[in-house]
């Protein structure tokens, strides 16, 4: 069995990431399908679609976005830190934000998405701050927010992107680093 997750290479990310990413959403939403979760991202792939290859592109290209790469299924998760989304409440004080977090759904990168995140706690404590915030989709069974709960982070308000009744319904969460 390879290393484990922890034992796996980080680096910054770089714009030819870009599509290892997409090919990472795509598993998540094929996943998301089979579990009958379709209203975080929809039920087709995102690779090819201009917007999200736009998307990517950005997170791979940002100051402090990270990939962990596995040898035998390569990049296998992303995070990329920076300043608050535009469509969440904007923070009262200095802060590190989640702006994506991916994970690939391979058994073999089970921890990836753990691992980024104490990456985060990393890059807010070099950066002499001790907010982190990150929104996630808040519809469905609950996973995602669970997810983030158990690694720390504390529900810190809702919010919705479009209009009703086909909102996207988000959580922001925060940690503090002690």
């Amino acid at each position: 069995m390879t290393s484990a997750v922890t034992d796996l290479p980080l680096r910054r990310a770089a714009p030819e990431d870009a599509a290892a990413v997409l090919r990472l959403f795509d598993e998540a939403i094929a996943w998301f399908v089979s579990i009958g979760n379709t209203g975080q991202w929809g039920t087709e792939p995102v690779s090819g679609t201009p917007r999200w290859e736009a998307r990517a592109e950005e997170w791979c290209s940002g100051d402090d976005s990270w990939v962990v790469e596995h040898p035998e299924i390569g990049v296998c998760g992303l995070i990329a830190l920076g300043d608050a989304v535009d469509y969440v409440p904007a923070a009262v004080e200095p802060e590190l934000y989640v702006r994506v977090l991916i994970g690939s759904r391979d058994p073999r990168a089970k921890g990836v998405g753990r691992r980024l995140l104490a990456l985060a706690d990393e890059r807010a404590a070099a950066k002499g701050v001790d907010l982190l915030r990150v929104d996630c989709y808040a519809g469905g069974s609950g996973d995602l927010v669970r997810f983030y709960e158990a690694c720390g982070y504390t529900r810190a308000g809702t919010f919705a992107v479009g209009e009703e009744p086909n909102a996207w319904p988000g959580q922001v969460l925060e940690r503090r680093l002690p």
